[in-house]
């Protein structure tokens, strides 16, 4: 009601259902109970109302590397296609369509977002595309990517179809833990990457953005295997259960620090970096235990490392931690990554070290400017750089701070 209790004024507002409504509707209402085998099936039967057919739905695999193909009735299942230098990957790695010509058709490839976190692709094939279509399935391959998100909470379908090598059951145990691998909002960006992708134990992190701030951490456990996994699954449940009840920082690593000590003795340990970043003013907030330093990226360069005094590893009982703190400069990065990284021996015996992990981040960033292009390139290049093989988990997590507001987002046009 408005003010004096009268009703709004509706009148001249079209309210009647048009094709698109129509057609993204029927998606919507039946979502709800639609078993997961149902959603390619129903898809497929959509674009063929817009006059598309052969569609093929792509899913990202956990290295990172192929997009793979979901199977499933009225489904068009190829190979996997590489992320890097395929139609399909590019629609992928930039978030935004790509359309190839093919035979007097044309191929187009749209990106499946489910917020801002990237599944994959879907293609679909028309004779002829306008601007009509195009605003029509890039709604609907973001509505795909919803119903493929939200159904993978209780199917191993997409899972499966993601899995392109034997996973390990530490490994499972991680993937389970962890929030999407990118978050995009226009204050600021994360992407965060785990190798090895089908072995990892001990590594793992977490964000979470609350208002204003965003909460992350990264968390190395000692060891490997099962034992690993499980004193990563207890730390991050403790630093959610202590993030989630608003406590500071300190108080965060001494929950954390009893958790793991309790229930597993004095002679196992996690390392850990627990930051908060004010998305408003970019206000950097950390507490290091035991874990290397970030590294500072301005003007698509390493200019500095965050240094800070260090706590114990949570596990040990260390003493109450310094909070340390920074102010970030609109479009400021922060690159956090686990020791595995640089501990890494190369083929000639020597270790890689931060020097090397500096230089080859100065040379991607200058090829790539995407977060989410730079974590695979890095983390992959890396990889290449220490002899190809993974003795240890070794992850990296990437945060650009871009500042300003999203109110616009609220706002109709």
């Amino acid at each position: 009601m408005t003010e004096g209790g009268r009703k709004p004024d509706r009148i001249g507002v079209d309210r009647s259902e048009g094709f698109g409504e129509r057609l993204l509707g029927v998606l919507l209402d039946r979502a709800h109970e639609m078993p997961p085998e149902l959603i390619a099936p129903l898809v497929a039967e959509e674009v063929a109302r817009v006059g598309g057919r052969d569609v093929s739905i792509l899913l990202q695999d956990y290295e990172q590397v192929l997009l793979v193909p979901l199977p499933g009735r009225r489904l068009r299942v190829g190979g996997p296609e590489p992320v890097e230098g395929s139609p399909a990957g590019e629609a992928f790695l930039s978030r935004r369509t790509v359309e190839v010509p093919e035979g007097g058709s044309v191929r187009m490839y749209l990106p499946l977002l489910d917020g801002s976190d990237q599944i994959g692709a879907m293609a679909v094939t028309l004779d002829s595309v306008d601007d009509d279509d195009r605003r029509l399935l890039r709604r609907l391959a973001g509505l795909v990517a919803d119903m493929i998100v939200t159904k993978d909470a209780y199917t191993d379908q997409f899972f499966q179809a993601r899995r392109s090598s034997p996973m390990s059951v530490a490994a499972e145990i991680q993937w389970s833990l962890l929030p999407p691998l990118t978050m995009t909002v226009p204050q600021v960006e994360v992407a965060g990457i785990l190798e090895p992708a089908y072995d990892v134990a001990g590594d793992s992190f977490d964000y979470a953005l609350n208002g204003d701030i965003l909460h992350m951490a990264m968390l190395d456990a000692m060891g490997h295997g099962l034992d690993a996994a499980t004193m990563a699954t207890v730390a991050v449940g403790a630093y959610r259960h202590t993030r989630r009840a608003h406590t500071d920082l300190s108080q965060v690593y001494a929950f954390m620090d009893r958790a793991i000590n309790e229930q597993f003795g004095h002679d196992h340990f996690v390392t850990a970096q627990i930051m908060i970043l004010d998305i408003t003013s970019g206000r950097l907030q950390w507490v290091n235990a035991g874990h290397p330093a970030p590294f500072l990226i301005r003007d698509r360069a390493v200019v500095d490392r965050l240094a800070s005094p260090t706590t114990l590893p949570a596990g040990f009982g260390g003493e109450e931690p310094v909070i340390s703190e920074r102010m970030l400069q609109p479009g400021d990065r922060m690159l956090c990554f686990t020791d595995g990284l640089i501990e890494e021996h190369q083929a000639d015996g020597a270790q890689f070290g931060e020097e090397q992990l500096i230089e080859w981040t100065n040379r991607i960033l200058r090829d790539r400017t995407q977060i989410r292009a730079v974590v695979r390139a890095l983390s992959h290049t890396l990889k290449q750089a220490r002899g190809g093989t993974t003795t240890d988990d070794a992850t990296i997590f990437l945060v650009e701070w871009r500042g300003g507001d999203a109110d616009h987002l609220a706002t109709l046009d």
